[in-house]
């Protein structure tokens, strides 16, 4: 399916933020539920509709990019879009992003596959009969292509798609700090040291980070620096970005798999796009427009979120034939971007 953006909106920060203000409120209402975790934390997970009465749809899984949620744009209109194929759409929430602070001090990263791992588990006992898929936006991308290069055949998946995936961290890491980009950088870690700032008052340490120290960090890479490495173990913020970029890993996933990049893309630059020959399995889109998770077509009085029909196109074919519905609309959400 081919992108055309809206005419004379081509430009890639309003393809970003063209959607955080045509889209003020989210599409419907999810059904919330909390999920005990095995290290004695939980997920936030928001479904499209109640799931046990949904036992017989197909279900797709999303997983949001950075600070992101069920109320950025991307996430309430791709599940929206899910709903009405008549599948069963579920968001993860990474460890404090579901509005609520979580009893342990871990967070989450782009190759944090644990809490993936538990709940796609948990996906295949309670809809053991039904073929799920995964969706990874940004952030969650990344994590479901680590997820799916190491499972293999033992994903429980039958399909993903990855849109605007950070595939080379480092990379993208300094992009963000460039010109116009560092608007973006800043709206996320303004999410992020807040955030990081009720954690400390629970805990006494989160990564390097102890509670009465100041929260002054002011760039993705301090922060994976301060608080990402040290918390999972990594010997630095450059080491994590080498050892979880999507890029070398890619070709290891076995699953029929979408990626969906923007040339023009103002978190990344081409170090992300692949060289590499690709395996069959995986159908590789990158469009010269489109921005980071923008991707509006249409025209301003009719805009469209073309990620809307091009992901669950790819979708469907692996996910089997079912009826359409419609869906309405309530509840706010965030205009600004999430990535």
């Amino acid at each position: 399916m081919e992108f055309t953006p809206i005419a004379g909106i081509s430009n890639p920060h309003l393809q970003t933020l063209l959607p955080r203000f045509i889209r003020r409120k989210a599409l419907f209402e999810p059904v919330w539920q909390r999920l005990d975790t095995d290290d004695g934390d939980f997920l936030d997970i928001c479904w499209t509709e109640a799931p046990e009465q949904a036992k017989n749809k197909p279900v797709v899984v999303l997983f949001h990019g950075l600070a992101g949620c069920f109320h950025s744009p991307y996430a309430n209109g791709l599940m929206a879009a899910f709903k009405a194929r008549g599948w069963l759409g579920v968001v993860m929430h990474f460890r404090g992003c579901s509005g609520a602070l979580n009893r342990l001090p871990r967070g989450y990263h782009s190759g944090e596959t644990q809490d993936a791992r538990f709940f796609i588990n948990y996906l295949t006992e309670h809809f053991p009969d039904v073929p799920k898929a995964a969706v990874g936006v940004s952030l969650g991308g990344n994590m479901l292509i680590q997820y799916l290069a190491k499972y293999q055949q033992d994903a429980n998946l039958v399909a993903g798609c990855a849109i605007s995936p950070p595939l080379d961290l480092g990379d993208c890491a300094t992009r963000i700090q460039k010109g116009f980009s560092r608007v973006y950088q800043a709206y996320l870690l303004n999410s992020m040291n807040h955030t990081l700032k009720e954690r400390l008052m629970r805990h006494p340490k989160v990564g390097s980070l102890s509670s009465g120290d100041k929260i002054d960090i002011s760039s993705i890479y301090e922060f994976d620096q301060r608080v990402t490495a040290p918390m999972f173990g990594f010997d630095s913020a450059d080491s994590y970005y080498q050892q979880c970029s999507g890029l070398v890993v890619l070709p290891q996933v076995r699953q029929p798999f979408k990626v969906i990049h923007a040339k023009d893309d103002p978190f990344m630059t081409d170090a992300v796009i692949p060289t590499q020959t690709l395996p069959d399995n995986i159908d590789y889109q990158l469009t010269e427009y489109g921005g980071h998770v923008g991707f509006m077509s249409g025209s301003l009085s009719e805009p469209v979120f073309w990620l809307e029909k091009a992901v669950p196109e790819f979708l469907a074919p692996h996910l089997g034939r079912v009826h359409h519905t419609q869906t309405e609309t309530s509840t706010d959400c965030n205009p600004l971007p999430t990535s």
